[in-house]
């Protein structure tokens, strides 16, 4: 698990291009030295919009490609910073000829279209609080973000529309639905009541006003899910913009002369930290695909657009795992320097895949929907550890606490936590201030994780704190478990549980699906407990191995190891708003 490598460089990178010089530089950091690399508005304001758009389009970048589009029908689209500058200066001047103030919450619930990033930006320029929803979600989901956070806006589609009509009048805030109906694709006319999207910005102006909100003022919500009860919404400021322009540079290695293609829906926080603030304020061209996961599809894409930096995640690496390393060779993917993985830790085996696959490692690393932006990392300018998430960004202090609040010694296990005070740390759950203080021990965030760091610096995920299994006296962190199966030839994916046992407490239950060409049988069962053990100490290795089809995932990659155990003990499931279709 400690073993690290060299990785393929492709500097000048813009952090300390080895360990020493990367401590020294923490040491002397100052998060004032990134601020003055921003444009703040008049009286110190702060703007993500102006940050990510207008001050591109000032310094004489207006011409320069933000966004390249291709839809999910072929379509293809690029907009230049000029052009977005307008668009979502009109879409600001929308919402307030529309009589929405400033705070306000305005949802999108679209697929991955020019105009949800318009809707945001354009959100944002007017002070009002963005909330993007995953397009994948059904009626009860929308209805109860839309209703937790007051929201008077819905941005959708025809077809998503028609998806929540039944919900909508049970939402007394709810003013407005804007309707996008992009290349005229739908031909039903509009329900009664909502708005045509083009027909607004048509007469929309285009200069807008002054922007005014501070760093303090609230920019997006990202709801995240627990066990039991409703989701709760994460508020973010437009402080957040200062990390996430940062980590842009230092944990992506982001270049204005790079293509960036991050694969995160809008609806998940990468696909806004990452999709969106973090690309566009560093001045970078960035891909965005509409359509859905293929193989075949995705090494098109890279091939097509020259993608130099890839930011996916470790479902999707695990399904292009499944498909092999002859495709990836069958296109020209010789573009590509950095590969990066976030939702859930990285396999090392799906580390040292990236190797055979396209020359390079892959890169891990951690944050979390609260942080905002990325804590912890495996930097361009440093030795991959596969399994490790890294080491922390200058400007933050992670540490492995106790119950107490004290930081246990290297190499032991315990919570893993930030010192309060990061730029882009949330600052409420909405509406829920009670919940929000709950999550803090005097100074430290307690991030719900189970780590670990060595003796160099790098921290090693155990497991979330409810997942860790109990055996015996022995803890298990089920990411262990799960990395060694994967590490078999027939293994695409594993999730792993603590099954309740009268003797030793728990027991290691494991639920694997296989790669394509390999069947489930008794023979592959008693091999793959086998293969475990010969790896894994007997306490650790699995009781039992169930084979699945597929495991249940967010759409951000991270396997619900709590589902797999509600389902296997007829326990309730909580919220699944955010699992993944299979």
């Amino acid at each position: 698990m400690t073993t690290h490598y060299p990785i393929r460089k492709s500097g000048p990178f813009r952090v300390a291009p080895n360990l020493a010089d990367h401590d020294k530089a923490r040491a002397a950091f100052q998060w004032a030295d990134i601020e003055r690399e921003l444009d703040w508005l008049p009286n110190g304001g702060l703007n993500i919009a102006h940050e990510a758009i207008d001050r591109h389009v000032l310094r004489g970048n207006g011409q320069k490609v933000a966004m390249r589009w291709e839809g999910k029908n072929g379509e293809r689209e690029d907009v230049t910073f000029e052009q977005f500058r307008r668009e979502t200066n009109k879409f600001a001047d929308v919402l307030r000829s529309l009589g929405v103030a400033k705070g306000e919450r305005v949802f999108t619930f679209m697929e991955r279209l020019p105009e949800i990033y318009h809707a945001v930006f354009g959100t944002l320029k007017a002070g009002c609080i963005a909330g993007p929803l995953f397009s994948a979600f059904g009626p009860d989901p929308v209805r109860d973000r839309l209703d937790y956070s007051g929201a008077t806006v819905l941005v959708t589609q025809p077809e998503l529309r028609k998806k929540v009509e039944h919900i909508l009048p049970a939402l007394p805030n709810l003013k407005h639905v804007i309707v996008v109906n992009k290349n005229g694709r739908s031909k039903e006319p509009l329900a009664k009541g909502d708005l045509d999207y083009d027909a607004l910005m048509a007469k929309a102006n285009q200069s807008f006003v002054p922007l005014t909100t501070s760093r303090d003022d609230y920019s997006i919500m990202h709801f995240t899910s627990g066990t039991t009860g409703k989701p709760k919404g994460a508020a973010h400021r437009h402080n957040s913009v200062i990390q996430q322009y940062a980590t842009g540079k230092w944990c992506l290695d982001l270049h204005p002369d790079d293509i960036y293609w991050c694969t995160a829906d809008p609806g998940w926080v990468t696909g806004t930290s990452y999709g969106m603030i973090a690309p566009w304020t560093n001045g970078v061209t960035q891909v965005i695909y509409e359509g859905g996961f293929s193989a075949r599809k995705w090494y098109e894409i890279i091939q097509r657009y020259k993608v130099t930096v890839w930011y996916t995640a470790p479902t999707a690496i695990r399904m292009l795992m499944k498909s092999g390393a002859a495709l990836p060779k069958s296109h020209d993917l010789s573009s590509l320097r950095f590969i990066a993985s976030v939702g859930e830790p990285l396999n090392p085996e799906a580390v040292m895949w990236g190797l055979e696959a396209f020359g390079m490692g892959i890169h891990d690393n951690w944050w979390q929907t609260e942080t905002g932006a990325i804590m912890i990392a495996n930097y361009a300018s440093m030795d991959i550890r596969p399994g490790s998430m890294g080491r922390p960004i200058p400007g933050v202090e992670v540490g492995i606490i106790d119950g107490k609040g004290n930081e246990v010694p290297t190499g032991e296990e315990g919570d893993l936590a930030v010192k309060a005070g990061w730029p882009s740390m949330f600052r409420t759950y909405w509406n829920d201030e009670e919940r929000y203080r709950s999550r803090f021990l005097g100074d430290w965030y307690i991030t719900g994780d189970r780590a670990r760091k060595d003796k160099d610096g790098y921290f090693w995920f155990i497991g979330r704190a409810d997942d860790v299994i109990n055996s015996s006296g022995h803890l298990i962190g089920p990411f262990e478990v799960e990395s060694v199966l994967i590490e078999h030839p027939a293994v695409a994916e594993a999730g792993v549980i603590g099954k309740p046992d009268p003797i030793a407490m728990e027991v290691v239950k494991a639920f694997v699906s296989l790669k394509d060409g390999h069947e489930p049988t008794e023979q592959l069962r008693h091999e793959l407990m086998r293969f475990a053990r010969s790896k894994l100490a007997a306490a650790t290795a699995p009781r039992e191995i169930e084979f699945v089809k597929s495991l249940p995932k967010t759409r951000s990659g991270k396997i619900m190891r709590r589902l797999l155990k509600a389902r296997e003990l007829g326990l309730p499931e909580g919220d699944t708003s955010t699992l993944e279709d299979d």
